[in-house]
């Protein structure tokens, strides 16, 4: 990551796409993260750092780059959006040891997204408890205005809900390909975040624990590679 970040909100490779919650304006970053203009905030979800080691210790080989390619996505919009607040919604990490396990320049990456702005990691299933010697503020959830941003959605949610863990997914056919990509999915009172690790899986939007948080219609916006794409939920395929 270079030590001076010079791109910025005004980056026009990027497409944007705005929709309202609670009143708050919010861009969707086609790469999955979620940008907050009013509050110069980015929020993204499930990062689940160090899951390539954690299987690893399991017996179960994988390449050991997750980590290193989530933080270079993350370095990519901390440059891209320059924000004043960087708030991970949980799941950082992907056991509570992860942290532990992190190499020499997987800590200068997240020293350096840390610099000159404030890092707020929110409490997830996976990492409940602060993790070491990373830096940063620790809470359980966050309020800023009239969102309420935290890891898990809530059983009874008010409009404003910003929250990961499900990893939503959406399945479409397209010119008789089956395509199935990360996305965000709202209604537009609440958001659950797509997850942005590398070696994260996805839960389809069909799917009866995330189709229930919004009790009707909401709406999938697909990460593309320079815009997202808004789909209707029914639109979109259960897995087979």
């Amino acid at each position: 990551m270079p030590a001076t970040m010079t791109a910025g909100p005004a980056d026009e490779r990027v497409g944007e796409s705005e929709i309202g919650l609670a009143g708050a304006r919010l861009v969707l970053d086609p790469a999955g993260a979620l940008w907050w203009p009013a509050e110069r905030a980015l929020i993204v979800a499930d990062l689940h750092l160090e899951k390539g080691s954690a299987f690893a210790a399991r017996g179960v080989p994988l390449p050991p780059y997750d980590t290193r390619a989530t933080l270079a996505l993350l370095e990519r919009m901390v440059a891209r959006w320059l924000p004043r607040t960087l708030i991970a919604l949980g799941d950082s990490f992907h056991d509570r040891g992860g942290a532990g396990r992190l190499g020499a320049e997987e800590r200068a990456s997240l020293a350096l997204l840390g610099r000159g702005r404030d890092m707020v990691w929110i409490a997830g299933n996976h990492d409940p408890e602060p993790m070491p010697d990373i830096g940063g503020l620790h809470a359980g959830e966050l309020k800023l205005g009239r969102l309420t941003l935290r890891h898990e959605p809530a059983a009874e949610a008010g409009d404003g809900e910003i929250a990961g863990h499900f990893h939503p997914v959406a399945r479409l056919v397209l010119r008789g390909r089956s395509l199935r990509r990360r996305c965000f999915a709202t209604d537009g009172g609440r958001l659950v975040m797509p997850a942005l690790g590398a070696y994260a899986g996805g839960l389809n939007i069909r799917d009866a624990a995330l189709a229930g948080l919004f009790g009707g219609a909401f709406d999938a916006h697909l990460v593309g590679a320079a815009r997202t794409y808004r789909i209707a939920h029914h639109a979109c395929l259960p897995d087979r």
